[in-house]
């Protein structure tokens, strides 16, 4: 097994004067062609921005690459306010007078740990939108994305995760709308070196504290599942994917002790 390296592709709002605005045409970059910068890219994703992270094998790593492309990021769009939220609420015929790139939701399908077939795309009729924080786990130069293994591995990644990052996560994000659209329970894509994990929003952004987390923890959840700990194979009796979807903390509290998994504020 190769080493494991941990990256981000998260969604960010841009407000001006008080106000969530689009983010469209403000910066160079698009889904197909990210616009490099020093240690990640960023792009235009709809009406928000996004942007992504060189690979880190280190926790130190992860929050330094994160925090220079934001750096970046923000001195690109000077007089914008970066809003690292899981929801900003837009009227309709503002987000109706968009171009159709701009409204355009879920591109590329996603998947669900949980079942198969890919997730329904999200309603782009709504007054909001949603930005996410997915992380991206890899662990081989190249890997077939169309095979069963492929699909496998990233579906007990994703299962993994969601015990280590995504039941931990309802307690310092406490927004629920976000997953009216997206980031439900074992929400993963195949790639060709790993997974990308889809289910926590943007809200780890907002302190160096949640970032070392994710990369902290996103790490020790594969290193125990490449050792044979799979942890969603001692929940039974728990519906993750409901637990997650519902926002139900009682019953996320109850793995959360069973399995001592670090909390963040």
């Amino acid at each position: 097994m190769s080493k494991i390296l941990i990256g981000c592709d998260p969604e960010i709002f841009v407000k001006q004067g008080g106000s969530f605005v689009s983010a469209h045409g403000l910066i160079p970059g698009d889904k197909k062609n990210p616009h490099k910068v020093s240690k990640g890219a960023v792009q235009v994703d709809g009406m928000a921005l996004e942007f992504n992270i060189d690979p880190a094998d280190c926790e130190a790593q992860f929050v330094e690459n994160v925090n220079t492309v934001l750096a970046t990021l923000k001195a690109m769009v000077p007089q914008y306010e970066l809003a690292p939220v899981p929801v900003a609420d837009f009227p309709l015929e503002y987000i109706e007078s968009q171009p159709a790139e701009a409204r355009e939701l879920g591109c590329d399908p996603d998947f669900c740990a949980y079942r198969e077939g890919p997730n329904p795309r999200p309603d782009n009729k709504l007054p909001m939108r949603t930005a996410s924080g997915h992380v991206h786990i890899g662990w081989t130069d190249f890997q077939d994305i169309h095979t069963a293994m492929a699909d496998a591995k990233s579906k007990a990644a994703a299962k993994q995760l969601d015990i280590v990052l995504g039941l931990p996560s309802m307690f310092y994000d406490e927004d629920t709308r976000r997953r009216s659209m997206y980031g439900k329970g074992g929400c993963y894509r195949r790639k060709v070196y790993g997974m990308e994990y889809r289910t926590l929003s943007n809200a780890w952004l907002l302190t160096d504290e949640r970032k070392a987390w994710v990369f902290r923890n996103a790490k020790k959840a594969m290193d125990m599942l490449f050792a044979g700990e799979a942890l969603f194979m001692q929940a039974k009796g728990f519906d993750i994917e409901a637990i997650i979807n519902n926002s139900d903390k009682a019953q996320a509290e109850k793995l959360i002790k069973r399995f001592n998994l670090e909390m963040v504020s």
